[in-house]
């Protein structure tokens, strides 16, 4: 079975690097680690923590996207709805609301979901966000819960992956066969 660690990096896009970078280093205080670049192109990443990151592609012709209330359903192509950054603690919650404030940028209330509590804001490519902390004795990784009224057959099945819904891995590539092709972060092992 795969031994996740967590997210290397989510993978956003921009118009604006630089309000990027303000907002994302300078206002939230995540590490500027890594930026690619050449006409046209950059794709710079942001430390979460010691193994997540958020990354964004600088496009110039993207446009920015609407702005959507998180959480709120809509109609026809759609793939994303907001990020969740999780925080050590309730005191990080306020540190960032009253950040979002003092910077005039708009943020929820802090909202108690039961297992977390989370504050809501969108960052300046109109990217829903959410930070949310840890509430105290209350583990729904280590305690699985199921509350959907009519849970489909698949989530009854239970919180741990369940065998036989996929073929089986009959002829793994042998390590002799195995061939790793270079990308384009190759630059960053350079130095200049």
């Amino acid at each position: 079975m795969v031994k996740y660690s967590g997210i290397n990096h989510l993978a956003m896009v921009t118009k604006d690097m630089d309000a990027t970078i303000r907002f994302w280093r300078d206002l939230l205080g995540m590490r500027l680690v890594a930026g690619l670049g050449r006409p046209g192109y950059r794709h710079y990443f942001f430390e979460i923590s010691d193994h997540d990151m958020i990354a964004f592609f600088e496009w110039p012709d993207v446009e920015k996207i609407p702005e959507k209330d998180h959480g709120v359903p809509v109609k026809g192509p759609f793939a994303f709805d907001h990020v969740a950054i999780e925080v050590e603690s309730d005191d990080d919650l306020w540190e960032l609301k009253d950040g979002f404030e003092a910077a005039e940028i708009w943020a929820s209330e802090i909202i108690d979901h039961g297992f977390i509590h989370s504050v809501y804001a969108f960052d300046p490519n109109n990217i829903a966000i959410e930070f949310s902390a840890p509430v105290e004795g209350v583990d729904i990784r280590k305690y699985p819960k199921m509350k959907d009224k009519k849970p489909l057959p698949a989530a009854l099945e239970g919180a741990d992956p369940q065998p036989g819904h996929w073929p089986e891995i009959t002829k793994p590539t042998p390590k002799d066969e195995r061939r790793v092709y270079p990308g384009e972060g190759m630059i960053l092992l350079d130095d200049e």
